[in-house]
């Protein structure tokens, strides 16, 4: 009671301020003080407080601030968080935006490379395909070259053996030989005469128009085309053995022709050689008729042909039955009568 009495005779207002304005230095409130009275015992604060009616508003206001604090730093750290958790969001959709960009650009250079790959692929085996298209043509055209020299020389072994006809030597260009007719002496004759030999399916236009070049570089006044074979000459060719083109005297023949045209063309040579190169051209209706002459000579001996066909099939026909008349002979069965005649 004594204490209730000492205590409640001092001034509330100044004990309740001392109690509230006791705190330590480092602005945390002290939980225990000193007695009042004897100035040596320890009362708690809150027993003080509840004694006197009195709220704790500093131990309020702290814990108050301290839940201010919490929920803002709690506001702060979920704030935080739902940025970080937006921004990890818009990362993860970024890189994902990212690495598919990333994608379609390496299919797409996948497939480019793909393309460019095929491509060289298509290039190689074209290649290849025309490097065997190449062995092959350089093939036949060193065939057809050693053909054609085969021609070529086996055509000078021929022309020497003619009687009366001159032979060059192999020409390097523009044409294959020249020839002319000899003098007594052996000696050249005008005019000269331009031989290609040709042995080809078909002789062309290009043929001829390089046959009049060539003659006109050598100056002969008469060129000769020679085929291997009549099925290589055209109707047009056929038609036209003996004619005049661009200034030179064109012959179309064969090996197997040549010397009988060349026998033909002797009086006309002659007269080319004493009258100048120009004799046919003033006299058209004898090359006119000179060509008729080759169209005839070439339709008679087609009849020869078949004539002597015709008589080699009956050579044939008759040696056949002859044999056959002969077999049966030989297999007969002799008669009585020719038995007593023998006898």
């Amino acid at each position: 009671m004594g204490v209730t009495k000492e205590f409640s005779s001092k001034p509330a207002k100044f004990f309740v301020s001392s109690v509230y304005l006791d705190m330590g230095q480092n602005g945390e409130m002290n939980d225990t003080i000193d007695c009042p009275l004897c100035g040596q015992g320890k009362l708690k604060r809150t027993e003080i407080l509840d004694r006197l009616g009195v709220k704790d508003f500093a131990r309020v206001a702290q814990l108050s601030a301290e839940e201010a604090f919490r929920l803002l730093t709690q506001k702060h750290n979920d704030e935080q968080q739902s940025v970080w958790s937006r921004f990890e969001t818009e990362l993860a959709k970024r890189t994902a935006e990212i690495r598919e960009r990333h994608k379609d650009e390496l299919r797409s250079a996948q497939s480019h490379r793909d393309d460019l790959t095929r491509r060289v692929e298509d290039c190689l085996r074209e290649l290849a395909q025309v490097r065997e298209r190449n062995q092959v043509l350089e093939g036949e055209v060193s065939k057809a070259s050693r053909r054609g020299k085969l021609e070529e020389i086996s055509f000078e072994e021929e022309a020497r053996t003619w009687a009366g006809i001159a032979v060059s030597s192999k020409l390097g260009k523009n044409g294959d030989y020249v020839l002319a007719y000899r003098d007594p002496s052996g000696a050249p004759l005008e005019p000269p005469i331009l031989v290609d030999n040709k042995d080809k399916a078909t002789i062309s236009e290009g043929d001829i128009r390089k046959l009049i070049r060539d003659a006109k570089e050598r100056r002969a006044p008469v060129g000769v085309i020679v085929a291997r074979e009549e099925s290589q000459l055209r109707q047009h060719d056929c038609d036209r053995r003996w004619s005049q083109e661009d200034g030179v005297w064109v012959l179309r023949t064969t090996r197997q022709w040549l010397p009988r045209d060349l026998e033909v063309l002797k009086p006309i040579f002659e007269r080319m050689r004493t009258e100048g190169p120009d004799f046919l051209q003033r006299n058209s209706a004898l090359a006119e008729e000179i060509r008729r002459t080759f169209v005839d000579l070439d339709e008679i001996d087609k009849e020869l042909k078949k004539a002597a066909k015709a008589i080699e099939s009956a050579s044939g026909l008759n040696a056949k039955h002859k044999s056959r008349v002969q077999t049966l002979c030989d297999t007969a069965t002799p008669t009585s009568h020719c038995k007593t005649a023998g006898a």
